[in-house]
């Protein structure tokens, strides 16, 4: 008698579940999209700018006019014309730190939950509110 070494199942077997979770896991960020950042480490340490966009698969985010990078694009169409396109390139959250809008020095945050339960950055400098950006 044959005995079958592999059972067909018609559900996801448990491994691919935890391994499917930690995939879609998602990176805590300090920041926001629209935030004015400074950039602390890298080659382009000093440069201030705003968040385009926040990667949180990656822990990423995008500034304007950090870590520019260039691409070469063909022409597509014969009206079109073949350029080298430059564009800002992300960059780790972890290199990037808050601008205190009170006096414009980079900053550490804290939370606070107001009376009517809704949560707001405190600024670890001033003790200012930073203001959500949407």
């Amino acid at each position: 008698m044959r005995i079958l070494k592999h059972r067909k199942m018609d559900r996801p077997r448990a491994v691919n579940r935890k391994r499917h979770a930690d995939n879609a896991e998602r990176v805590k960020i300090h920041v926001a999209k629209g935030d004015t950042v400074r950039v602390v480490r890298g080659d382009d340490k000093g440069k201030e700018g705003k968040i385009l966009r926040v990667y949180t698969k990656t822990g990423r985010v995008t500034v304007e006019g950090v870590n520019i990078a260039k691409r070469h694009r063909r022409a597509r169409s014969a009206e079109e014309q073949s350029q080298i396109m430059e564009f800002p390139a992300p960059i780790h959250a972890s290199n990037v730190m808050l601008l205190d809008p009170k006096n414009g020095v980079p900053t550490r945050t804290r939370r606070r939950i107001d009376e009517d339960g809704t949560k707001e950055r405190i600024s670890a400098k001033s003790g200012d509110a930073i203001p959500r950006v949407r």
